[in-house]
Protein backbone atom coordinates (compact mmCIF):
# COMPACT_ATOMS: atom_id res chain seq x y z
CA UNK A 1 0.00 0.00 0.00
CA UNK A 2 1.55 3.04 -1.29
CA UNK A 3 0.44 7.14 -2.23
CA UNK A 4 0.50 8.89 -5.33
CA UNK A 5 2.65 11.92 -5.05
CA UNK A 6 1.07 14.10 -7.01
CA UNK A 7 -2.66 13.71 -5.41
CA UNK A 8 -1.93 11.30 -2.25
CA UNK A 9 -4.29 8.50 -3.64
CA UNK A 10 -4.03 5.68 -1.76
CA UNK A 11 -2.88 2.89 -4.47
CA UNK A 12 -3.15 -0.75 -2.72
CA UNK A 13 -1.65 -2.67 -5.53
CA UNK A 14 1.25 -5.35 -5.17
CA UNK A 15 4.45 -4.92 -7.57
CA UNK A 16 6.62 -7.34 -8.61
CA UNK A 17 9.22 -5.44 -10.43
CA UNK A 18 11.15 -1.57 -10.22
CA UNK A 19 10.50 1.02 -13.27
CA UNK A 20 6.95 -0.18 -13.94
CA UNK A 21 4.96 2.18 -14.79
CA UNK A 22 1.14 2.86 -13.40
CA UNK A 23 -1.54 5.25 -13.91
CA UNK A 24 -2.95 6.46 -10.80
CA UNK A 25 -6.16 5.66 -10.37
CA UNK A 26 -7.29 9.02 -8.89
CA UNK A 27 -5.78 11.84 -11.06
CA UNK A 28 -4.44 9.47 -14.07
CA UNK A 29 -0.89 10.66 -14.45
CA UNK A 30 1.81 8.27 -14.32
CA UNK A 31 4.01 6.78 -11.84
CA UNK A 32 6.78 4.57 -11.85
CA UNK A 33 7.37 1.84 -9.08
CA UNK A 34 11.19 2.90 -7.72
CA UNK A 35 10.95 0.77 -4.47
CA UNK A 36 8.85 -2.80 -3.72
CA UNK A 37 9.28 -3.13 -0.17
CA UNK A 38 7.53 -0.96 0.79
CA UNK A 39 6.58 -0.09 -2.13
CA UNK A 40 7.02 3.91 -3.34
CA UNK A 41 6.16 5.74 -6.62
CA UNK A 42 7.94 8.18 -8.36
CA UNK A 43 6.22 10.80 -11.47
CA UNK A 44 7.36 8.46 -14.54
CA UNK A 45 9.66 10.67 -16.63
CA UNK A 46 7.70 11.88 -19.98
CA UNK A 47 8.98 10.70 -22.99
CA UNK A 48 11.04 12.89 -25.16
CA UNK A 49 9.72 11.92 -28.53
CA UNK A 50 6.35 12.67 -27.45
CA UNK A 51 7.22 16.13 -26.20
CA UNK A 52 9.45 16.70 -29.60
CA UNK A 53 6.26 16.39 -31.63
CA UNK A 54 4.21 19.02 -29.86
CA UNK A 55 7.07 21.29 -31.14
CA UNK A 56 8.91 21.21 -34.85
CA UNK A 57 12.01 23.57 -35.43
CA UNK A 58 12.69 22.73 -38.40
CA UNK A 59 16.71 23.98 -39.12
CA UNK A 60 16.66 23.46 -43.24
CA UNK A 61 14.66 26.66 -42.94
CA UNK A 62 16.61 29.69 -42.37
CA UNK A 63 14.69 33.19 -42.45
CA UNK A 64 17.99 34.90 -42.32
CA UNK A 65 19.96 35.27 -45.84
CA UNK A 66 23.64 34.69 -45.23
CA UNK A 67 24.20 37.01 -47.99
CA UNK A 68 22.66 40.00 -46.53
CA UNK A 69 23.50 41.23 -42.81
CA UNK A 70 21.85 43.36 -40.93
CA UNK A 71 25.16 45.38 -40.82
CA UNK A 72 24.96 45.90 -44.42
CA UNK A 73 21.58 46.66 -44.92
CA UNK A 74 21.99 49.60 -41.93
CA UNK A 75 25.08 50.90 -43.60
CA UNK A 76 23.01 51.16 -46.99
CA UNK A 77 20.19 52.95 -45.28
CA UNK A 78 22.80 55.75 -43.95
Amino acid sequence: MSYCPECEALIDEEFEDIGEIISCPECGVELEVINIDPVEFDLALIDDDEEDDEFSFDDDEDDWDDEDSFDDEYDEDR
